[in-house]
């Protein structure tokens, strides 16, 4: 392999993983108390098995799907992350940009490096806004307004983080956001001086959706306040699409299509709030089974690889969405190598299409086709 080409998300890791600064990575990467959740989510994913087809005529696969009747030339999109510019400087746009190329959604996260309205407009509208409830609701609320005004089309309210989760090598290092700089966080800076002259000339990563006056935001307030009576004063307030993420229970699945959600979100937030939370894919058939073929379910959480997408879509998922993957291809080579990152998943799904004797991605093609099985 040459030096700093990505072929696989696991080369991304690895890269950024000696480039970035500990806490950076380590932010990043970790997830919820030991990991065990993370650990178990991997493990579920490896677990399952696709069904290989011979002698079919696969010689000419398309990738394409549709995600709210609009056309998405990949079945898997950019799931919203905090602070992306963490990763490098210009990270939000690098993946507002690939979203535009590729017709797919990129999920820009409340606390965004970026103003929302600015990765709207590179992503050409192929944005979705994910909103955090926090506090009392009113800065949350006056957010979802801001991002209609913008011409967000979808809201995809995020529901699993009642409280953050402990994530103890964030914990270790002493990560806050804004920065507070100690001698512990000056060695780590000086130790990977790329990543810290280049932040430092570009200046520190913010979260910018709350730079403008009225907007406040603390990343580690309690969001326990909201209830379901929240999202039916935010389905009144959206005129557009809503999609719930966070949803692992298949109780809370059916309630939430009473409640008049568009779409809903299986994930477990990628095991960063609850370590002993089930793994997400072994919760997508039993959800999906429940609501019935013609309900959106879409999925994040663990994906690494084109397998795993076809893994997910195989379980019932109309649209899946990789997330902390991204980021790593990011840190390690820039845009380029995120490009890079892109079409090894690409391929990798491309491929795996082409062994279990697919050609398209439609419901129909998926079923016995690739029928995933969990053992």
């Amino acid at each position: 392999m040459a030096a700093g080409a990505i072929h696989s998300a696991e080369d991304a890791r690895r890269l950024a993983r000696r480039r970035l600064p500990w806490m950076v990575f380590d932010y990043i990467d970790g997830a919820a108390g030991q990991e065990t959740g993370a650990a178990r989510n991997r493990a579920a994913l490896d677990a399952i098995t696709l069904r290989p087809r011979i002698l079919r005529d696969v010689s000419r696969r398309s990738l394409a799907t549709r995600v709210f009747g609009a056309e998405a030339d990949r079945p898997f999109g950019i799931a919203p992350m905090g602070m992306c510019n963490l990763a490098a400087p210009g990270a939000d746009l690098m993946l507002a940009r690939l979203a535009a190329r590729y017709r797919v959604p990129h999920g820009v996260s409340t606390v965004a490096s970026t103003p929302l309205e600015t990765i709207l407009e590179a992503a050409e509208g192929y944005a979705w806004f994910q909103l955090y409830f926090s506090g009392d609701g009113t800065g949350t609320f006056k957010l979802a307004e801001r991002a209609r005004a913008a011409g967000y089309q979808t809201l995809v309210l995020t529901v699993d983080v009642p409280e953050v989760g402990r994530r103890p090598r964030e914990l270790r290092h002493g990560f806050k956001m804004p920065f507070r700089i100690g001698p512990r966080q000056f060695l780590d800076f000086a130790l990977h001086p790329c990543w810290s002259l280049t932040a430092l000339l570009k200046g520190k990563p913010v979260m910018a959706n709350f730079e403008m006056e009225g907007y406040d935001f603390d990343r580690t307030e309690s969001r326990a306040r909201a209830t379901w009576d929240t999202l039916a004063r935010l389905r009144d307030l959206w005129p557009g699409k809503l999609v719930v993420k966070g949803v692992l229970d298949a109780e809370d699945a059916r309630a939430l299509v009473s409640a008049g959600v568009d779409a809903i979100q299986v994930s477990s937030h990628g095991a960063r709030q609850l370590e002993a939370a089930p793994a997400p894919i072994e919760r997508l058939a039993e959800i999906r089974s429940d609501l019935g073929p013609e309900f959106p379910v879409f999925y994040d959480s663990g994906i690494r690889s084109g397998e795993d997408v076809l893994k997910a879509l195989s379980l019932g998922a109309d649209f899946v969405f990789a997330g902390r993957i991204l980021q790593y291809a990011i840190a390690a080579a820039g845009e380029p190598g995120l490009e890079q990152l892109w079409d090894a998943l690409s391929e990798e799904l491309s491929i795996a299409m082409a062994q279990t004797g697919l050609t398209s991605l439609t419901g129909s093609s998926l079923e016995g086709a690739a029928a995933a099985q969990l053992k």
